[in-house]
């Protein structure tokens, strides 16, 4: 398949640009795309061309958005306990969850705020490529089966590893369940203090005029080729304040010219000095 050709025809015919994602990575998930619809390369062209529907569905297939509640429990002490001296001085902080996919990441970050008596400083920011997982971020509806055993999972590694003195927490304060139809919803309020948009980030400008303290941004890199994970790196640089910092994933590492800019603390990474510095 010349998946490369296919690009650049989804580039052309729809707002979308992967010709500097992962060549192993969107050869893969384009080869599923056609496996499971039963397409030739024509025929998806031609239906990529014609139908946004097809358009939007496909590139809920080429993205992923594998996220839960608490993923990687174990690291979220330590990413918060390096957080905290960053935004706890702070009046008001601004934390932007880049690539959000539902949300889930969102607002277990949010519950610990809630739980360090930090989040009525908090503005939080939530973007994502896909329109149906911003849609989801929104409403906050999440299975109860698939999520369950996160919540558990947290609060041991919590028990073991405190964050700021929480051992545990009630999450009956920011989520009710409804077993009967596999459902975690996150209450209102917790939703409201959520500002979410639909974000390209290979494409789009930054849809927000503030600066961040802190950005996440987890499990979204490591499917870009290195051309585009500095142009990215570039982009969080110039949107963080001095001293903010860039969470990434667990399997994620930054290289090159933006060590220097970046100061590595486990998976958090701290902007140092302010720099001048065009990507070509």
């Amino acid at each position: 398949m010349d998946f490369k050709h296919y690009l650049q025809v989804l580039k052309e015919h729809t707002p979308y640009d992967f010709s500097d994602y992962s060549d192993n990575s969107i050869k893969r998930r384009l080869q599923k795309v056609i496996s499971d619809n039963s397409l030739s390369l024509d025929e998806l062209i031609q239906k990529t061309q014609n139908d946004q529907v097809f358009v939007e569905r496909l590139v809920e297939e080429i993205t992923v958005n594998t996220t839960e509640l608490f993923r990687d429990p174990e690291l979220w002490p330590a990413i918060y306990e390096k957080l905290i001296n960053i935004i706890k001085t702070k009046k008001t902080f601004n934390i932007w969850h880049a690539g959000c996919s539902s949300g889930m990441e969102v607002y277990s970050s949010l519950i610990i705020l809630s739980e360090l008596g930090l989040a009525d400083r908090a503005r939080i920011y939530a973007t994502d490529i896909s329109k149906r997982m911003v849609n989801q971020c929104k409403k906050g509806v999440y299975r109860y089966d698939f999520n369950g055993g996160q919540l558990k999972a947290f609060e041991k590694v919590l028990k073991k590893n405190p964050i700021g003195g929480i051992k545990s927490i009630d999450f009956s304060k920011y989520l009710d369940v409804d077993v009967d139809n596999d459902k975690y919803i996150v209450k209102d309020y917790l939703r409201d203090m959520v500002i979410t948009r639909q974000h390209d980030l290979v494409q789009d400008d930054v849809p927000f005029y503030n600066k961040f303290d802190v950005i996440f941004c987890r499990n979204v890199l490591i499917y870009f080729n290195a051309s585009l994970q500095s142009k990215i790196y570039q982009m969080f640089h110039k949107q963080l304040y001095p001293g903010g910092a860039l969470v990434l994933g667990n399997h994620e590492s930054m290289t090159g010219f933006f060590k220097t800019k970046f100061k590595k603390n486990g998976a958090v990474y701290q902007k140092t000095n302010a720099f001048h510095f065009k990507y070509q």
